[in-house]
């Protein structure tokens, strides 16, 4: 499966005619958040596949949802025999939607443990914030969650894609970080992968 993953930055280059863009083959989009909710729609309807998001600290127009879209924060969805989850949001920093303190970040995590228990193997984590010292910043807005780093050592996803870090990559493998058996993957303006 070719998944395409995007966040934070509209990519003009994505919103052509497929026989013009510069990803081929794609089976799933995966949206990290800040995001229109009108780049999303606009991303489904050119690619015809399903699209999976998560809300960023930005993403405050989504009372109608991008149509087509699937919200994944705190629900695991099966798509093809792979496994998905997503948490929505950074840290908190100035109060506004989409913030969470360390401790709610945890709550919602350890609602999912008996699902979870009866998944046994989780395939992939789509996030907007990153773990804890990886990839992120040290200014409040930022800061990673240190629950998802607890989170990668329990329960070891093949993938755990992220936005919110603005960088730019030389390489591909310059957004990648292996933790344990885990790629964590900074997702800002897109990427594709495979599984």
């Amino acid at each position: 499966m070719k998944i395409l993953t995007v966040s934070d930055s509209v990519d003009k280059d994505l919103i052509v005619p497929k026989s013009l863009s510069p990803v081929t083959g794609i089976d799933l989009i995966l949206s990290c958040g800040d995001l229109p909710p009108e780049y999303l729609c606009e991303l489904r309807n050119i690619y015809e596949v399903p699209l999976f998001y998560v809300l960023g600290n930005h993403d405050i127009r989504y009372q109608n949802p991008p149509a087509g879209c699937t919200d994944i924060t705190c629900r695991i969805i099966q798509f093809k025999g792979v496994s998905f989850l997503g948490f929505s949001g950074s840290r908190w920093y100035n109060g506004n939607e989409n913030q969470f303190r360390e401790y709610e970040m945890r709550a919602q995590i350890r609602k999912l443990w008996f699902q979870l228990w009866r998944l046994k193997k989780l395939d992939v984590v789509v996030t907007h914030a990153p773990p804890r010292h990886i990839h992120d910043g040290e200014d409040r807005c930022h800061k990673g969650f240190e629950c998802y780093r607890r989170f990668i050592s329990r329960y070891s996803p093949r993938f755990f894609v992220h936005g919110h870090i603005h960088s730019f990559f030389n390489t591909p493998s310059d957004r990648i970080s292996l933790v344990g058996k885990t790629e964590v993957i900074n997702s800002y303006g897109y990427y594709t992968f495979e599984i």
